[in-house]
Parts: structure tokens; C-alpha cells; sequence
């Protein structure tokens, strides 16, 4: 098994399919909004990837996405890729925090995003934008429940 095969394991956690629940807060990004929504984790390509597509009904507006994680070997680093059909497509750089948790740095933006394990059955992405210094404000909470 190669180094890469052993990266690409920390993401067990998230495999699966999962129903979505959304809260968007009102802030400088977007008025209240929520919906639900499906979305699955699966590995591919001789588990070198883990692939996330997803698909949401909000009040304000729904999408289809599709999103690709990837240990980079030469940098040691994961990457991650999310295309929506809007045509909008952004570029992140992840790592865990611990075995529970993946952190994720949304490149040319100040965003920052985690999925955190409650459960094996929950778990709780937030993306959320620096209001101060160390201080945050949630811009997307999305709760997953294993199906």
C-alpha cells in the first residue's frame, strides 16, 4: 500500500451518503436561507481520489456540485476541488485536524471550512469568514446524516 492509499483513509469518516440539512445565517455574504439536500463521499480511482457530490434545494436557490480530494505527494498537502452547475469552481487546501476533523483553506478568499464528526452517523460542516482577529462568523452550517 503506498503512502498516498494511507492518506487518502483519514477521510473514512465522511464515506457515504447523507442527507443534508442547511442553515445559511444572514451576513455580508447572503440573507437567512435553508433547505435539504443529498450528498455522497466515495473513493475512486484505486482509492487515490474521494469524490463528493452533492445535490441542494434551498429557499433562495438550489445546486448540483461535484468535488475532488487529493493527497499531493510532492507538497504534502490534500487539495481539494468543488465545480457547481452554476459554473462556479473554487480551489482549497485541507488537512485534519485530527482524526475527526478536516479543515479546509478556500484559496483566494478568506473562508475557511471544517467537517467535524459527531458521530458516526453526523457530521457538521461550517464555513465560516474572519469578522476579527480570531474571531469568526458562520456563514453555512450544513448538518449530515448518515442514510
Amino acid at each position: 500500500m503506498s503512502i498516498q492509499d494511507n492518506k487518502m483513509k483519514k477521510f473514512e469518516f465522511l464515506i457515504g451518503t447523507w442527507n443534508l440539512a442547511y442553515r445559511v445565517p444572514k451576513s455580508q455574504f447572503s440573507e437567512p436561507d435553508s433547505g435539504t439536500g443529498t450528498g455522497t463521499f466515495q473513493r475512486a480511482l484505486k482509492d487515490k481520489y474521494v469524490y463528493f457530490d452533492y445535490e441542494s434545494v434551498l429557499t433562495r436557490r438550489s445546486a448540483k456540485a461535484h468535488a475532488i480530494f487529493i493527497w499531493d505527494d510532492k507538497v504534502q498537502i490534500y487539495r481539494y476541488w468543488w465545480f457547481e452547475d452554476s459554473g462556479s469552481f473554487q480551489m482549497a487546501t485541507c488537512y485534519f485536524i485530527n482524526d475527526e476533523t478536516l479543515f479546509l483553506n478556500w484559496h483566494e478568499t478568506s473562508l475557511i471550512q471544517t467537517f467535524t464528526k459527531v458521530t458516526a452517523d453526523k457530521v457538521i460542516l461550517r464555513m465560516e469568514h474572519p469578522v476579527a482577529a480570531e474571531k469568526f462568523e458562520v456563514i453555512l452550517e450544513v448538518i449530515f446524516t448518515r442514510k
